[in-house]
């Protein structure tokens, strides 16, 4: 018997995926469960897995095509035996079910559907969804863009087709899907909606450099991955957190919402992307603790393995820069955030001490955005003197 495989949902308000890479071809045999598509969401990238056993007959979806979530991206052929066939509802009943599952569906939006309609100031209640239940997609938004266009635009059509013509010889034109879609969506809100303020302290990490070098060969032995310098900053953000939680908050609107967990979101780039995953209760752990965790969802997105849940959470971003051989930077807050820190590269450099002598030290930079809607220069001022006091007074504690 011929069955459907869909696109399933990967996650509360994921309402479409694009598939970047097939794991069958048509007449390869497949168990149930098993994946059968790489897929890439606004969300994370995950694994599509076959509803049934039996042979791959037909694959509707192409790779690099976006799918809505429901649609039909393969064919199966099973055995009949094998196969229950479900019993039928009462049309009544179906027909109220559906009904209620469209109702519940259409005022349910998606992140990048809200930033684009915000974006553009369009008013969601009067666009017909095409997604499943009557919900809106983002396809749906930019159709009401196309159809709104003024005739000033439509007349400045052919000029931009033929600028694009006569540079698609030379040029590369790269689709934007899945994640680059999700950063670009979050960036431009967090810059057009979170008025940013910058600040920056230089921090002497000499004691810390020091410590590493002596316990970096011991800590790999039993640890089975590097020391690096991250889990020390982590622990002085914490700590610095808990003691001025004004920036562990987001702004509401007409109030903020100050969050009682502090939850690390820890910037990992890969080659195609920066995620953000999230260390939850990262105020809990000591410096080891905060190493394994870190190591753990670096593997992690490496590998292709994040969910969604791994991705959730997140109070207070924390960013290494440095790692780049960056020295300043000025980093876009991870909306809704309030705050987000850079640390930036450890360099050695003469420093004139207290008593006018000049020293070789580590030095690194601390560079902080901050919303300045739910913060000030005084508090977030405290803050990193706070951070800055963890660090330079380091010894050896905390492991």
């Amino acid at each position: 018997m011929k069955k459907e495989i869909a696109m399933p949902q990967l996650g509360e308000s994921v309402t479409e995926g694009t598939i970047t890479q097939w794991l069958v071809n048509p007449g390869d045999n497949v168990n149930k469960y098993e994946p059968i598509a790489e897929v890439d969401t606004d969300k994370v990238n995950a694994e599509v897995p076959s509803s049934y056993t039996g042979t791959i007959s037909d694959i509707v979806a192409k790779e690099n095509e976006t799918v809505q979530v429901g649609d039909v991206v393969a064919y199966i052929e099973t055995e009949d035996a094998r196969e229950k066939k479900p019993p039928e509802r009462e049309p009544q009943k179906e027909q109220q079910v559906d009904q209620k599952e469209e109702q519940s569906q259409k005022k349910r939006y998606s992140p990048a559907v809200l930033s684009l309609a915000q974006k553009h100031n369009i008013d969601l209640d009067k666009i017909e969804g095409s997604g499943r239940g009557g919900r809106i997609t983002r396809k749906d938004v930019e159709k009401k863009l196309d159809e709104g266009e003024t005739m000033t635009a439509k007349a400045s059509e052919p000029q931009r087709e033929e600028q694009l013509a006569s540079s698609s010889s030379a040029d590369e034109i790269i689709p934007v899907t899945g994640v680059r879609k999700a950063i670009a969506a979050n960036m431009s809100q967090s810059k057009q909606e979170i008025p940013h303020a910058w600040t920056m302290v230089e921090v002497d990490v000499t004691n810390i450099a020091r410590y590493r070098e002596k316990e970096k060969e011991a800590f790999r032995k039993q640890e089975g991955f590097p020391l690096t310098f991250m889990p020390f900053f982590m622990q002085a953000v914490t700590a610095g957190l808990r003691k001025y939680p004004e920036l562990n908050a987001t702004w509401q609107g007409d109030h903020i919402i100050r969050k009682k967990d502090i939850n690390l979101s820890m910037a990992v780039a890969t080659e195609e992307a920066l995620y953000v995953p999230v260390i939850a209760n990262a105020d809990d752990k000591n410096i080891r603790g905060l190493a394994r965790s870190l190591h753990a969802l670096a593997e992690k997105t490496r590998n292709g393995g994040l969910t969604s849940d791994d991705m959730r959470g997140g109070t207070f971003t924390l960013n290494n820069t440095g790692a780049f051989g960056s020295v300043q930077s000025m980093p876009i807050i991870n909306y809704p955030q309030a705050a987000i820190l850079s640390v930036e590269s450890i360099v050695k450099r003469p420093v004139v001490k207290e008593d006018d002598m000049i020293a070789v030290r580590h030095m690194a930079n601390l560079c902080l955005s901050l919303d300045h809607r739910v913060l000030d220069g005084l508090i977030c001022g405290r803050f990193l003197a706070y951070v800055k006091e963890q660090l330079e007074q380091f010894n050896g504690e905390g492991m």
